[in-house]
């Protein structure tokens, strides 16, 4: 069976046969839905081709949440210490530019200006990779406070901040949808991998235009048509 995240056939079929459809969630419920936006920041982005190639779709997704009433998070980083171990996993250079991107003013705090901000979106801070770590970022606070129970991931890097995030969120009884078309990840192929590996037993996988029509509908839309 086709997967139009481009999911390994055999892991598809695997899927398929243990539940019996395609997709963990066939429906989403806009009003309960937001879209987690991880480190599209100044940092991350700049020079970057793959993570420019996404910012458009993360826009159009992002206006498709808000349009149908769900929530727009973003999640920047912010390092108020040096992480115990980041020196001797990355290194000295790349430790001390990570944290210094992560200081108040740094390059990480900062959202990449083309992506559409609206007032009512979310901002949330982390200080580790994931951003549903309990204690090392508020999302999970003020995604509770709006009874938000799907979540959609998006953002940088796919096999790493990304996938932490989703994989967390996933333990805390979200509905977690990575979003294939508006996540950018590492060479070869991680970020396939990942999709392939939570697809397989942590959430669902799905790009961001079939993400919008599902949207569409669940907000009474029966088109069915996506612009």
């Amino acid at each position: 069976m086709h997967h139009p995240s481009g999911i390994p056939e055999k892991i598809v079929k695997k899927v398929v046969a243990r539940r019996g459809r395609l997709h963990a969630f066939e429906t989403i419920d806009p009003k309960a839905t937001a879209l987690v936006v991880i480190d599209l920041d100044e940092a991350t982005v700049a020079g970057d081709e793959a993570c420019l190639r996404i910012v458009a779709t993360v826009n159009a997704l992002a206006a498709a949440v808000r349009e149908s009433g769900g929530v727009v998070a973003w999640v920047l980083s912010r390092m108020q210490t040096m992480p115990k171990h980041f020196s001797a996993i990355l290194g000295p250079a790349l430790a001390t530019r990570y944290f210094n991107d992560g200081q108040i003013g740094g390059a990480g705090t900062k959202l990449w200006p083309a992506l559409q901000y609206d007032e009512a979106d979310v901002v949330a801070t982390k200080s580790g990779a994931s951003a549903f770590f309990p204690g090392k970022c508020d999302l999970k606070l003020q995604l509770d406070a709006r009874h938000i129970d799907t979540v959609l991931i998006a953002g940088a890097v796919t096999n790493i901040c990304c996938e932490s995030s989703a994989r967390d969120a996933a333990e805390l009884d979200y509905k977690v949808t990575m979003i294939s078309d508006a996540l950018s990840g590492h060479a070869h192929g991680l970020h396939e991998a990942t999709l392939a590996t939570f697809y397989r037993i942590f959430g669902d996988v799905q790009p961001s235009e079939d993400v919008a029509r599902l949207l569409r509908l669940g907000g009474g839309d029966s088109s069915p048509s996506v612009t």
